[in-house]
């Protein structure tokens, strides 16, 4: 039965099938995808061992990994440090720094330092598996490959223990889905004209009763009180949502916002902002003329049903009144986005163990499909001001400095992590780029 559906997918919406049950490729199909400076990294994790795959245009090699329970165990400790839950009691920088270094260099030497004399410093195309896809491979720490009487090595650019160096320092590091998926996106995207402006930006909704912007609009202090009842009849899904949580004002987002106004032109960029930063205009035609579109708000992921993972807009009208805010999945997949880029830049996606992921790559995808052919996510929780100043670097050094998207993360995470206060995995590590690297 599931062969006959998945038949009539592929002749109904041959595209979608493509993006979502993309045909395997051979060794030789996707070393031609590969250029001189990548290495792919596939991983495969199976009850007594894994294998990871390290091919580049010339080579394919194979390396025995560890059993499943193994790697989940050493990658499951190293996401707890990531993504402690709200209620916890948090340890300070100095201690969860440490614990993290010690945990993440045990992860890496498990997946990666079978690899270790394959990565030089090419870039790194990884295609996880598992609880992998939980883990942003920048943040692991560069495989321990050589001890000086007994001491780590020492890497001259920080002088700090080999084992400490993330691999983002020497690697630009790009997701797939799977080595099928960008053969599909360069079929899909090659020979397209790019879109003829820079970046569109939607940022800083209106998500709650109590948000000052919706007290001024009529001047009125009871406003909220009197709002209350007519958005009881969102009340239901946002509960569905966010599992009882709720959705505070992202002030980082206008900082993200603003950042990118100073770098473009008003005939190259459109922004949303506050009121305007709603459905409507999430959704509008008017986004298929830019390169970028940049999403600034709250995302929701459920691993239980994909299809109720969305992003949040503005969930007022610039009256006061209650709207529908919510872009979901299968919404997603209607719109038509032939963008270069698109960023999720949701401070509140809270990849929770409960979800597994699925969401995520919902999300991801659902905009690949809309027509983007790299999309820039989180993988936790991400804190509203590290992640605005993370985006105002990327911006920099992708919009003044001309740098492709991967490598201008790369540089915005390098930056941040060179900055003492911001220098902790946690703050810089969250998003992945996922897509075409070129």
């Amino acid at each position: 039965e599931r062969g006959q559906v998945e038949s009539q997918i592929r002749m109904s919406s041959p595209r979608y099938a493509a993006l979502t049950q993309p045909q395997p490729l051979s060794a030789k199909d996707i070393q031609q995808m590969l250029d001189g400076d990548t290495l792919l990294l596939e991983y495969s994790l199976g009850e007594k061992r894994s294998y990871v795959w390290a091919v580049t245009q010339n080579d394919v090699k194979a390396y025995e990994l560890p059993g499943r329970a193994e790697i989940e165990k050493a990658a499951g400790e190293v996401y707890k440090i990531l993504t402690p839950p709200e209620s916890a009691v948090v340890q300070s920088d100095s201690q969860r720094k440490a614990e993290f270094n010690q945990k993440a260099d045990a992860l890496s030497q498990l997946i990666l330092k079978p690899v270790a004399n394959d990565l030089g410093n090419k870039r790194l195309v990884i295609v996880a598996d598992g609880i992998l896809q939980y883990i942003p491979f920048s943040v692991l720490p560069k495989p321990q490959t050589a001890k000086l009487n007994g001491q780590p090595a020492r890497d001259s650019k920080t002088d700090i223990a080999a084992n400490q160096v993330p691999l983002i320092y020497d690697h630009e590091i790009v997701n797939l889905p799977s080595a099928s998926t960008l053969a599909v996106i360069r079929r899909e995207t090659g020979g397209r004209k790019p879109a003829p402006k820079a970046v569109a930006v939607i940022a800083d909704p209106v998500f709650e009763t109590s948000d000052l912007r919706l007290l001024s609009v009529n001047g009125r202090s009871s406003l909220a009180a009197s709002n209350q009842a007519a958005s009881d009849s969102l009340s239901q899904a946002r509960e569905n949502l966010t599992r009882g949580g709720s959705f505070k004002r992202l002030y980082g987002t206008l900082k993200e916002a603003k950042a990118i106004e100073e770098l473009t032109n008003p005939a190259e960029r459109f922004i949303a902002k506050d009121f305007d930063a709603d459905l409507k205009r999430a959704t509008s035609a008017e986004l298929s003329q830019y390169r970028i579109i940049h999403f600034a708000t709250h995302g929701v992921l459920d691993g239980d049903n994909p299809n109720l993972s969305a992003l949040v807009f503005s969930l007022f009208d610039k009256l006061g009144k209650p709207q529908n805010g919510y872009l979901y999945l299968h919404d997603i997949y209607k719109l038509n986005l032939p963008a270069e880029l698109v960023v999720l830049s949701a401070c509140d996606t809270a990849l929770g163990k409960e979800f597994k992921g699925e969401g995520l790559v919902g999300l991801t995808r659902g905009f690949m499909y809309a027509g983007a052919p790299r999309v820039m996510a989180s993988l936790w929780k991400v804190g509203d001001e590290p992640t605005a100043k993370l985006m105002r670097e990327f911006y920099r050094y992708h919009l003044k400095d001309g740098l492709p998207p991967a490598a201008a993360l790369r540089q915005a995470q390098i930056k941040l992590y060179q900055d003492s206060d911001w220098n902790a995995p946690y703050y810089w590590g969250s998003f992945v780029l996922q897509g075409e690297w070129k």
